[in-house]
């Protein structure tokens, strides 16, 4: 993942045309004609072995023969040859290649690869950037780049555009210049054997030329990456994303009940949603959102107000806001009131707002004029049905004008076809989004508020109650290296109880016998009622085969029930090794709600979390919703929320609300395992009783795997890395924890920035702000530790013995070897070593993690960071008129 040399890839000063052409209908000729008729302003180098002009522009017979360094590169010449010329660019400097040469992957090369991994090889070895190959190419408008074949040209814009697939990148263009939809970047990615979705993604998170991002994915290659990529860009600017083979026909299916339903496709929608990804499920949706991105006012609120001349359509228009979790405005009686003054009597005097079927155009201009004013009102979509008495055009003007300045949200629905034609292109001409049906203006609307919410919450504050235990991971580590070491994969129900007793997670008593006696006397010890189970290792779902036995009341029923199974069983199920019993107590809560928390591995996004309804029917009422580790309470009780069982939780009729905080709490404890124990490959909870008196886990199984020793991550997402927490105590004597910050810190890392004097404020957020808002403050304690890092000083002040007292934070920019830090102390905590403890953690990491450099750009007057970053061996850049010093040093 690396922006280096994208500059060159979408703002080349030069172009190179490795495959031009003087024939029409060649690839060759086509993306020198739209090379030309782009407006490139650089030179284009036409690059042909026969002829010595390519629509009138020299040309070169060769690489070697141009006359100075190319930039970017662009190939449509036979795939055997690539390779070579790959090599002869690279060697004169050339940045950035877009291949659109097919076949490489289906030729063979050298050590028994293709011809594609030689490409990769060879450009890697360069630093040279490769778009393709087999892409359609690369467009950006604004700068007057087409590297494309693409027939249909890019109107410039500010939304940009990525797809896996050339063909219907080439639809979403036809639609567009339809529509006078433009883009800011457009990018067909190919086979992609380098530059793929976290790189474009990166590079365009920053420009604030581009409004939105769109995607169009078949399949992601490195899903941390495009994770890490995604959640970064997505605090800026919305990214959504149409993803196919939604229906994974060949998925096996897994021996767990959560393996079955947590199917492929499912897994995406979680990885998305994780990523700040809003996903979309149709071309047309993907078509509509290009132009309510690239067009809509940022949206400010949730309260829609429908504005329109006939009911029904209004009607429709409710049923898809409130199908769809959106929220109708209620009008401020204000706005009636003047809305009275204005429309006739007649006038449906609620929202929607029906001006009836003889509006004109003045009457459209009154009602958008009050609703623009109502503080209640956050967007609307303004809808007109055709009618004998309507003048179309004046209407759609009028709307046009009265919109015109507002900086809240408003959407047109103009419905009908060659009558209102001339309207909607009034409305592309004015830049506002217009829509065909009111369905379709609905669904767009909610497209920007679900993107809010997606944000809301990723980045909401989660408690730190999920923080205030520890678990017992060496004992959970003991079990499951047992079982591995056995030769086994399937942990007994007891063995699967045992480890989510070490991590805190509420677990019926079980005990293990070896017979019938046993039981009895077990169930005796225990007290009655009790559940006697079969204990196998082949037998993974015991009630399916008549292994559970409930609410057994005396010694004599056990030890009947247990001689009954044994014989049930042995002729069911032969070939099972019968190993006794599981003797447990019986839990009686009967308004219990039963749920199911389970774990599977995803082959793309490694390990994922599931809950949702359980018990026997299960995986028939496929209620259930999965997510990616690791996780926090605010985003386990997001996914609760998104389940169907959720309304039963909250409590019904005479049945209190469950303990929704303690199944939040067994869903981060289950994240907290999986992160910690990499060879668990799935788990099941089934199931997780839940009431007002807390959750306990009735059944429990787990399978396992063993993990080489160095072997990757199979996380998408970078835990919390727990194993950079040290105690310390300075020279001057103050006890320290310094650890990684988390998103738990929020409250307290308030406390300290307003602990902050205002020039220790201004010497690290180059402004005073007291009571940073929490938008802001999410963005320095939620981080993403693939990218950045923030070590915190805890220790005690006059109120609280865990405050903290000092932060050092490091980032860097994606593919870069150099980091960025910044420091801060408290202010009436200088002086005690903090700032020198801090600083040494921060460098350590940062050459530990294998950057080349650090530097900061230190205000002149923080005389007390230049002095520390002196004692460290930094220079100083010399310009002394400048407000800010440049402190750098070699970490390598």
């Amino acid at each position: 993942m690396s922006v280096h040399n994208l500059d060159a890839m979408f703002k080349p000063q030069s172009i190179a045309l490795v495959g031009a052409s003087n024939r029409p209908g060649s690839v060759g000729f086509k993306v020198m004609r739209n090379l030309l008729e782009a407006g490139f302003s650089g030179p284009i180098m036409p690059v042909n072995p026969r002829d010595r002009a390519i629509s009138g522009v020299t040309a070169y017979r060769d690489v070697a023969e141009l006359p100075f360094v190319a930039d970017l590169a662009v190939l449509c010449i036979p795939a055997p040859a690539v390779p070579d010329v790959i090599e002869k660019l690279g060697q004169q400097g050339t940045r950035a290649a877009v291949i659109i040469s097919a076949g490489l992957i289906e030729l063979p090369g050298k050590n028994g690869g293709t011809l594609q991994d030689d490409v990769a090889e060879i450009a890697r070895g360069y630093g040279l950037r490769i778009v393709g190959p087999n892409c359609l190419g690369v467009m950006v408008p604004g700068s007057g780049l087409n590297a494309s074949f693409s027939h249909i040209p890019c109107l410039p814009g500010n939304i940009a555009f990525l797809s896996q697939s050339g063909g219907l990148a080439t639809a979403v263009l036809d639609y567009a210049l339809t529509y006078d939809i433009g883009m800011s970047h457009f990018v067909s990615l190919g086979n992609i054997i380098d530059v793929e979705f976290p790189d474009v993604i990166d590079y365009l998170a920053d420009d604030d030329d581009v409004a939105g991002i769109l995607l169009y994915i078949e399949m992601i290659q490195d899903t941390r990456e495009f994770i890490s990529a995604a959640r970064a860009a997505s605090r800026k600017k919305p990214i959504f994303a149409l993803k196919s083979g939604r229906f994974a026909e060949g998925a096996k299916a897994a021996t767990s009940h959560t393996g079955a339903l947590a199917g492929v496709d499912a897994v995406y929608d979680a990885g998305l949603r994780r990523a700040g990804v809003q996903r979309i499920y149709e071309l047309e949706e993907l078509l509509d959102v290009v132009q309510t991105v690239g067009r809509a006012k940022p949206l400010r609120g949730e309260r829609l107000a429908i504005l329109t001349n006939g009911g029904g359509p209004a009607v429709c228009a409710v049923d898809a806001l409130v199908e769809r979790g959106g929220k109708l405005a209620e009008i401020s009686d204000r706005t009636l009131n003047e809305l009275n003054e204005k429309l006739p009597a007649v006038w449906s005097h609620s929202n929607p707002v029906d001006i009836i079927g003889d509006a004109t155009g003045q009457r459209y201009v009154d009602s958008i004029e009050a609703l623009k004013r109502d503080d209640q009102v956050d967007a609307a979509i303004v809808m007109l049905v055709p009618t004998a008495v309507s003048d179309i055009d004046d209407i759609a003007k009028s709307t046009v004008e009265a919109c015109r300045g507002t900086e809240k949200t408003i959407l047109t629905s103009w419905m009908g076809s060659d009558s209102v034609r001339k309207a909607r292109q009034m409305f592309a001409d004015a830049n506002m989004p217009t829509f065909t049906t009111p369905d379709r203006a609905v669904r767009a609307f909610m497209h920007l508020v679900n993107h809010n919410r997606l944000q809301q919450t990723l980045y909401s504050t989660p408690s730190g109650l999920a923080l205030e235990s520890t678990p017992d991971r060496a004992a959970a580590r003991a079990v499951i290296e047992g079982v591995l070491a056995s030769g086994r994969d399937l942990l007994t129900e007891a063995e699967a109880k045992e480890v989510m007793a070490a991590y805190n997670i509420p677990v019926v008593q079980t005990q293990i016998v070896a017979n019938p006696e046993e039981a009895a006397s077990a169930a005796k010890q225990m007290g009655f009622p009790v559940v006697l189970k079969i204990h196998s290792v082949d037998i993974t779902h015991k009630s399916d085969a008549g292994g559970v036995i409930l609410n057994l009341r005396s010694a004599k029923e056990v030890l009947e029930a247990a001689t009954r199974m044994n014989e049930t069983i042995a002729e069911k199920l032969p070939q099972a090794r019968l190993e006794g019993f599981t003797v447990q107590q019986m839990i009686d809560r009967p308004s219990a709600i039963e749920c199911i928390v389970g774990v599977s591995t995803d082959h793309d996004f490694g390990p994922t979390i599931m809950f949702g309804s359980g018990g026997k029917s299960v995986e028939v009422v496929k209620d259930s919703t999965i997510t990616i580790p690791p996780i926090n309470m605010a985003l386990a009780h997001a996914q609760i929320e998104r389940t169907r069982i959720y309304s039963l939780l909250r409590g019904y009729r005479d049945v209190p609300p469950s303990d929704i905080n303690g199944i939040c709490l067994t869903l981060c404890r289950i994240s907290d395992l999986v992160v910690d124990c990499p060879e668990i490959l799935e788990l099941d909870i089934n199931p997780l009783l839940a009431d007002n008196k807390g959750v306990i886990a009735l059944d429990a199984r787990i399978k396992v795997a063993k993990v080489e020793p160095g072997a990757p991550s199979r996380l998408s997402i970078a835990p919390y890395p727990s194993e950079l927490i040290e105690e310390v105590t300075t020279l001057r004597g103050k006890e320290l924890t310094l650890r990684p910050i988390r998103a738990e810190d929020e409250p307290k890392h308030l406390v300290f920035i307003n602990g902050l004097s205002d020039e220790d404020m201004r010497n690290r957020f180059a402004r005073v702000v007291r009571n940073m808002p929490h938008q802001e403050l999410a963005q320095y304690t939620q981080i993403d530790y693939d990218r950045e890092m923030a070590f915190v000083a805890v220790g005690a002040d006059q109120v609280d013995p865990q405050a903290i007292l000092g932060v050092a934070r490091a980032k860097s920019y994606p593919g870069l070897a150099d980091a960025e830090f910044f420091m801060a102390v408290r202010s009436d905590m200088q002086g005690q070593g903090i700032g020198w403890v801090l600083f040494t953690k921060l460098l350590d990491y940062l050459t530990a993690q294998g950057y080349k450099k650090a530097f900061a750009h230190v205000h002149r007057g923080n005389k007390n960071m230049l002095k520390l970053a002196g004692e460290f061996g930094f220079t100083q850049s010399e310009d002394t008129k400048a407000e800010y010093v440049l402190v750098t040093k070699d970490l390598q």
